[in-house]
């Protein structure tokens, strides 16, 4: 608590003007409405829809769990303390808003890892890929719900702090107060939930676009199983996810690994609201990524915005299916 209150006498008033915070509540507003509105379609999709309830979409089903999470409790209430100038929910609510936040963007790097790696499986080792079971996934995804969990409670029990930024209308990592303890947990979880997760999907990426040009030079890729869309180029697929990943998180890392080896206070006030702002932004590109560019999502989409009943909309494909593609309740 007295960090707390240091934290709160050293604020004085926002570094931007109402009109700034405005603009910034009318982002999160319709960034919030998309983000849960596309998440949301997806999960119907999942109810109605059997025959997409596989191993690998239902990494995707908890990905959209975690935007959900994103959307409808940070935004919320960082838009309404923009609204107010300033963050109006005290210091449980700030503990409680940034914990959530770390806490789901964690879980969500963790997912699509957990993507990336089920693709390598399923493409590039479909020795090994055939032998996962829905258990194997179950545990891929927990280990990443649990990293975020830890990650997420370190600071409300003593590694670094949650505090306000300095916008003063929504609280994250206390950067401000670049002592041992928060450079020691910047550099862990930089390294942990930024680096190795990077590393792991340009690795696995990088492999299946090798070898789904291999199959399709040798013109039989008819013989492994890319089940993202009927015909979709999986390299381009690939490219996008990283690209994705590097633009949502990158802007992050930058301001902690500068109030780590920096002066916190020469860090200029938009890029310490643009920071959160961009690593949050993957709440509405997901749903585009995973599943616009999913052609048997797209149809499921199509047949839901058309009220058609599941007799006359077909989703399948005709690729044969690995474990990763079998229905769940199999």
């Amino acid at each position: 608590m007295p960090q707390w209150s240091q934290v709160s006498v050293n604020m004085g008033k926002s570094a931007f003007t109402q009109l700034e915070h405005n603009i910034v509540a009318g982002y999160l507003i319709t960034a919030g409405i998309v983000s849960l509105t596309s998440n949301i379609v997806v999960l119907l999709m999942f109810v109605k829809f059997k025959e997409l309830r596989t191993a690998t979409n239902f990494i995707i089903i908890n990905l959209a769990l975690t935007d959900i999470g994103v959307a409808g409790i940070g935004y919320p209430m960082s838009a309404a303390s923009d609204i107010h100038g300033s963050w109006k929910f005290g210091y449980t609510g700030c503990q409680i808003y940034a914990a959530l936040n770390i806490f789901f963007g964690m879980a969500s790097i963790g997912l699509l890892t957990v993507v990336a790696i089920d693709r390598y499986l399923t493409i590039c080792r479909p020795d090994i890929g055939q032998k996962m079971t829905m258990r194997s996934y179950n545990l891929l995804i927990l280990a990443a719900w649990l990293n975020a969990v830890f990650w997420s409670s370190m600071p409300i029990v003593g590694w670094a702090a949650y505090a306000p930024d300095p916008t003063g209308a929504t609280c994250t990592i206390n950067w401000r107060q670049n002592d041992a303890s928060f450079i020691s947990y910047t550099m862990a979880v930089i390294v942990v939930n930024f680096v190795l997760p990077l590393t792991a999907m340009l690795y696995c990426y990088y492999n299946v676009s090798v070898t789904v040009r291999t199959y399709k030079a040798r013109n039989c890729l008819d013989s492994i199983n890319v089940d993202w869309s009927d015909q979709m180029d999986v390299t381009k697929m690939s490219i996008v996810m990283i690209a994705m990943f590097l633009v949502a998180w990158s802007p992050y890392s930058i301001v902690c690994l500068w109030a780590s080896f920096g002066d916190p206070k020469t860090i200029p006030a938009p890029m310490a609201i643009i920071a959160p702002l961009f690593a949050k932004s993957s709440t509405f590109y997901n749903p585009c990524i995973y599943v616009i560019a999913n052609r048997k999502f797209r149809r499921a989409i199509i047949g839901m915005i058309r009220c058609q009943t599941r007799q006359r909309i077909t989703i399948n494909t005709q690729v044969a299916m690995t474990t990763s593609q079998q229905p769940l309740t199999q």
